[in-house]
């Protein structure tokens, strides 16, 4: 309640908490990720030549391109936030026995009328970085930026019909998978090397599944309240065991396509330290591991909250250190 009156309606404030910024590590991961990847393969350091035509002889040019997919990536995901937002204050969704973080809506820091305009706004902003990065290389794509037009409309679509429907009827961990891995790591990396490759492939599963597991302990936290208000996650649907040790091999899945990402990228280059960037990777699945036995051990409740806020740190660490071992090997 004392929080209610130190917020403004429709403040500063009130816009930052109802943009959620700890969900902006799903944004930067991929876009992190498909980054380092293209740095190792000579992106950010060579001319890449497509056609007998130099494909951005500037590294310069290269790092605005991957600016923009990192600023890309995190305002569409300030877009689903602020209509998640709108749309469970809408639905009903965001009860007195809400257990995550409080919503600026249903709270009455930001009016329905405000959210949907800051939602138009954001989108504008988000379409307008978008084209930046097609106006940099459109000369050079197959189909002149068409594609990357395209993608961002299905972004922008899915943005919509995922906070709305999809998240409802199940598909929210299968649509993390394609939204947080494939489109940003492929998109991001194709825009940068002007091709994919079966290490693009491994890297999107990487974050899709990693960043996953935070849906999966937000599943886990509102299992009840979920089957409440007819909101069919897996763990709603096959039960809390089942939520419990999806989210642990998530971090077993995760960890074992890393290991084959390095030795993958490594072992081709005859990399000397292969052990030691390695040996790096370990960090992840251990402390993955003792958040697990902590998220089983609170069970339920409001305390979960904390398993989401280490779930990821653990993520991102997961993505600094693989974006160390790709860049230094």
């Amino acid at each position: 309640m004392e929080l209610n009156e130190e917020i403004k309606v429709n403040s500063g404030r009130a816009w930052i908490l109802a943009a959620r910024p700890k969900t902006l590590t799903g944004a930067i991961i991929p876009t992190l990720l498909a980054g380092a990847l293209a740095y190792k393969e000579g992106a950010f350091t060579q001319t890449v030549l497509t056609n007998e035509k130099a494909w951005f002889s500037s590294p310069l040019l290269h790092l605005m391109l991957w600016i923009c997919c990192v600023l890309f990536a995190c305002l569409m995901q300030v877009v689903a936030n602020f209509i998640n937002d709108l749309y469970d204050f809408q639905k009903g969704t965001d009860r007195e026995d809400r257990l995550g973080p409080e919503r600026a809506c249903s709270q009455g820091w930001i009016t329905p009328d405000a959210m949907k305009k800051g939602i138009v706004i954001t989108i504008i902003v988000a379409c307008m970085v978008g084209l930046i990065s097609v106006a940099m290389s459109y000369k050079y794509l197959p189909w002149h930026g068409m594609e990357y037009i395209l993608l961002g409309i299905a972004c922008v679509l899915f943005a919509f019909l995922y906070t709305t429907r999809l998240s409802y009827m199940g598909w929210g961990d299968l649509l993390v998978l394609v939204f947080f891995g494939f489109v940003p790591v492929c998109g991001t990396y194709y825009l940068l090397t002007y091709h994919l490759s079966l290490n693009t492939v491994l890297l999107s599963l990487i974050a899709g599944i990693a960043i996953d597991a935070l849906l999966m302990i937000n599943n886990y936290r509102d299992r009840e309240q979920d089957l409440v208000s007819g909101k069919k996650t897996i763990v709603v649907r096959y039960g809390e065991r089942c939520g419990r040790y999806a989210y642990l091999m998530i971090g077993v899945v995760v960890t074992m396509l890393v290991v084959w990402l390095c030795c993958r990228t490594m072992l081709a280059d005859r990399q000397r330290f292969v052990c030691v960037f390695l040996a790096l990777q370990l960090v992840y699945p251990i402390l993955h591991f003792i958040t697990w036995r902590k998220m089983i051990r609170i069970f339920k409740g409001k305390a979960l909250n904390k398993i989401l806020g280490e779930t990821s740190r653990n993520m991102f660490i997961m993505a600094i250190l693989l974006s160390f071992a790709l860049i230094f090997s």
